[in-house]
C-alpha cells in the first residue's frame, strides 16, 4: 500500500495543479465582471452581485449534471476503450442540448423571481439585462462541461488551464468593449457583461472542440453519424442527477445562510461576505484534488486495480487535508492580514465589518478541514460511479444537521452569525466523515478484475 500511495501522489498532484490553477482563474471571471461593473455605479454593483448569483446558481446546477462524462471517461480510460470514453463525451453533448433550453427559459424569467421576492427594482433592471443576455452562453457553457469532464476523465488537465486564462483575458476585453463602448461598439452597461459572458464560454467552448478534435483525431470524436444511445445516455442521466441535486444541495445551503446572516445586520453579513469569499477561493485547490482524485480513482476501476483505487483516494483526501490544514493556520494567526485584502482596518467606519470577518474567519478555520475532506472524498465516490449515496448524505448533512444546528445555534442560543457559521461547519464535519466511510466501504466490495465491470458490482447498491 505505502509504494503504491508513493506512486500515486506525483500522478495526482500533476494533474491537480493546472485544474487547481484554471479553477481559480475561472473564478477571477465573476470577480473582473464585478470590478468592472462597479465603475459603472452601485445600482450597477448591486446589479451584478443579484444577477451573477442566479447565472450561477441555474448554469451550475443543470450543467453540473454532464459532470457525470468525468468519471465515465475515467473508468473507459482505465479498461483502455478509448471508445466508451467518446460515447460519454456524445452523450453528454447530446444532454447539453436537452438542457440548455430549460436554462435559458429560467435565466429569462429569474428577473421576474427576483421581482416577486421583493427586490429593489433599480437593482433587478440591470440585472435582468444581464441575465438575457448571458443565457445566449447556456449552450456553449454546456458544451464545454462535457468537453471538459472527457478531458479531466483522461487526466489531461494543461489545455483546460489555458482554456481558463483566454477565458479571463478575453473577458476583460469584451466588458471594455460592451460595457464601456470601446473600440466602437455600444456601451451596453451590464447588458453587455452578458454579452461579454456569452462570448467567453463561446470561446472556450470552441477552442475545447478544437483541442479535442486535433489531439484525438484518431478517434474521429465528432465524426457522424450522431444519435442517442440507450445505455450511454441513460448512465450519463443516472450518475448526472444525483450529482446536480448534491451540487444544488450545497449552494442553496450557502444562500440560505447568507440570507440568514442578513437579519443581524449589514455588518455582519458584509463580514460573512469577506469570509466566504476568502473560503471560497482557498477552496480551488482541494476542488481541483476532488476531481483529480475521481480520475485517478476511475482509472483504477476501470484496470481492475482495487488498491491503485484505494492509494488514489487515500492521496487525494491526505492532500486535500494537508493543504486546508495551511489555510485554516493562516485563518487562526493571521485572520486581520487576510481581511486588509478587502477592507481598510484603520477605517473606523469599517471597525464592524472587520470584528465579523475576523471572528467568522477564527470559523473558517475548521470549516476548511472538513471541507477539504468532504469534497475529496465526494471525487473519490465519483470516482467509483457513486453518486446517489452521496447525494442523499450532502441531503440530510447540509439541510438537516448543518441549517438546522446553525438556525439553533444563531438565534436559540444568541450566537447570531458565529453560531450559523458553526452549523456549517457541523453539517460539512458529518457529510465529510459520512462520505469518507462510503468510500471505504465501497472499496472493501472491490475485486480485481478487469474492466469498468468492478464498480457495477461495488456500487450495485446505489
Amino acid at each position: 500500500m505505502r509504494a503504491a500511495v508513493r506512486r500515486e501522489f506525483p500522478v495526482l498532484v500533476r494533474i491537480a495543479i493546472p485544474l487547481a490553477i484554471a479553477q481559480v482563474a475561472q473564478n477571477g471571471m465573476s470577480f473582473v465582471d464585478t470590478l468592472m461593473a462597479g465603475r459603472l455605479g452601485p445600482d450597477a454593483l448591486a446589479g451584478i452581485a443579484l444577477g451573477a448569483v442566479s447565472f450561477f446558481f441555474v448554469t451550475v446546477v443543470l450543467s453540473s449534471m454532464l459532470f457525470a462524462v468525468g468519471p465515465m471517461v475515467a473508468q473507459a480510460t482505465g479498461a483502455r476503450r478509448p471508445e466508451d470514453a467518446v460515447a460519454a463525451l456524445r452523450q453528454g453533448l447530446l444532454w447539453g442540448l436537452v438542457l440548455t433550453p430549460p436554462a435559458a427559459l429560467l435565466l429569462w424569467l429569474m428577473p421576474t423571481v427576483l421581482r416577486a421576492m421583493g427586490q429593489d427594482p433599480t437593482v433587478v433592471a440591470p440585472a435582468e439585462g444581464y441575465l438575457r443576455a448571458a443565457s445566449a452562453g447556456v449552450l456553449p457553457l454546456m458544451a464545454f462541461t462535457s468537453l471538459r469532464a472527457y478531458l479531466e476523465g483522461q487526466g489531461r488537465t494543461r489545455p483546460l488551464m489555458l482554456v481558463a486564462f483566454l477565458g479571463v483575458g478575453l473577458n476583460v476585453l469584451a466588458n471594455q468593449a460592451f460595457m464601456f463602448g470601446r473600440w466602437g461598439f455600444p456601451a451596453l452597461g451590464l447588458t453587455g457583461t452578458g454579452v461579454a459572458t456569452s462570448l467567453v464560454y463561446a470561446a472556450m467552448a470552441l477552442a475545447g472542440f478544437a483541442y479535442v478534435a486535433r489531439s484525438d483525431r484518431a478517434r474521429a470524436v465528432f465524426a457522424g453519424p450522431w444519435r442517442w444511445d440507450g445505455p450511454t445516455a441513460g448512465e450519463v442521466l443516472r450518475l448526472g442527477w444525483p450529482i446536480a441535486l448534491t451540487v444544488a444541495f450545497e449552494t442553496g445551503l450557502f444562500a440560505v445562510s447568507a440570507l440568514l446572516m442578513g437579519r443581524f445586520g449589514p455588518a455582519s453579513l458584509a463580514g460573512h461576505q469577506v469570509a466566504i469569499q476568502t473560503a471560497s477561493m482557498t477552496f480551488m485547490v482541494p476542488l481541483a484534488l476532488g476531481i483529480a482524485t475521481t480520475a485517478r480513482v476511475g482509472h483504477a476501476v476501470g484496470r481492475g486495480d482495487p488498491l491503485g483505487a484505494r492509494a488514489a483516494g487515500v492521496v487525494g483526501i491526505a492532500v486535500s487535508l494537508l493543504v486546508m490544514t495551511a489555510t485554516a493556520l493562516l485563518y487562526l494567526t493571521a485572520p486581520r492580514a487576510v481581511v486588509a485584502l478587502y477592507l481598510d482596518l484603520g477605517d473606523p467606519r469599517n471597525a464592524a465589518v472587520v470584528a465579523h470577518a475576523v471572528a467568522f474567519l477564527g470559523v473558517a478555520a475548521a470549516f476548511q478541514l472538513f471541507d477539504g475532506l468532504q469534497v475529496s472524498a465526494l471525487g473519490a465516490l465519483r470516482g467509483l460511479k457513486d453518486t446517489r449515496a452521496p447525494m442523499l448524505i450532502t441531503l440530510v448533512s447540509y439541510w438537516f444537521v448543518g441549517l438546522g444546528s446553525g438556525i439553533w445555534l444563531a438565534f436559540g442560543r444568541g450566537l447570531a452569525g458565529v453560531g450559523l457559521w458553526w452549523g456549517l461547519v457541523i453539517g460539512l464535519a458529518v457529510a465529510s466523515v459520512a462520505l469518507a466511510v462510503r468510500f471505504a466501504f465501497l472499496l472493501r466490495r472491490l475485486r480485481p478484475g478487469s474492466g469498468s465491470g468492478v464498480s457495477a458490482r461495488a456500487t450495485a447498491t446505489r
